[in-house]
């Protein structure tokens, strides 16, 4: 298993919400659709939970949901979902093993005629939702925290890091999780020139590869 020679630290969780404690997911989910601790759910059709069986080792951390998202109420059922799936299979990892969440709950968006486009969670609600991802890390306790694009990395961290900086390497967090960064597939969907979308392809699947080789190692250590 790859991993760099220093734990990286992350940032404390928020302080304890009384409201937000949750015995399970399920109920965590149900919590999360009351969520005012933002504006983002002012004009958001309805919250975003995460999805996945509760004892899934994996955590995929994705920025927020986008349009498709925010109607259905699952996360990455959209053109990045679609992409993202794929990818894991392709690399040899099982979406339905893994628990696919979001660094931020609700989506953010710019109104353009009849369509929502896309807006960027800024640092504020990023970390504002930190609670609720946090309260999935604790009732999940993944073995691999996968930070998909620099917003995923910023939720899992409670701080911005590039992802070119830590990208392809598991990294030992202090509470010890592992942790591997990559792009937000949304970002190959945006590629225009070929050989660009092949070579990011290429590297995308690279990462993946290695989700599905530490779910080896850690299915013949446990």
């Amino acid at each position: 298993m790859e991993k760099s020679e220093f734990v990286l630290r992350a940032k404390p969780p928020p302080a304890a919400d009384p409201l937000a404690e949750a015995p399970s997911l399920s109920a965590l989910a149900e919590q999360e659709a009351g969520c005012t601790r933002c504006p983002l759910y002012k004009n958001a059709t309805q919250v975003v939970p995460g999805e996945g069986p509760p004892r899934a080792r994996v955590l995929l951390i994705g920025e927020q949901p986008g349009d498709q998202e925010d109607v259905s109420g699952r996360p990455f059922v959209g053109p990045s979902g679609k992409l993202l799936d794929i990818a894991l299979e392709r690399a040899g990892v099982d979406r339905d093993r893994c628990f696919v969440t979001n660094a931020v709950k609700h989506f953010k968006f710019e109104p353009r005629g009849k369509r929502r486009l896309h807006k960027k969670p800024d640092a504020g609600e990023i970390d504002a939702c930190r609670w609720w991802l946090d309260r999935e890390r604790a009732l999940l306790r993944p073995g691999l925290i996968v930070a998909l694009g620099a917003t995923a990395i910023r939720g899992a961290l409670g701080r911005s890091e590039a992802v070119s900086r830590l990208r392809g390497d598991i990294i030992e967090l202090d509470d010890g999780a592992q942790f591997l960064a990559t792009v937000h597939p949304s970002s190959l969907l945006r590629l225009k020139d070929e050989s660009d979308k092949r070579e990011a392809w290429r590297g995308f699947l690279a990462d993946l590869r290695k989700i599905s080789r530490w779910i080896e190692k850690d299915a013949r250590a446990n």
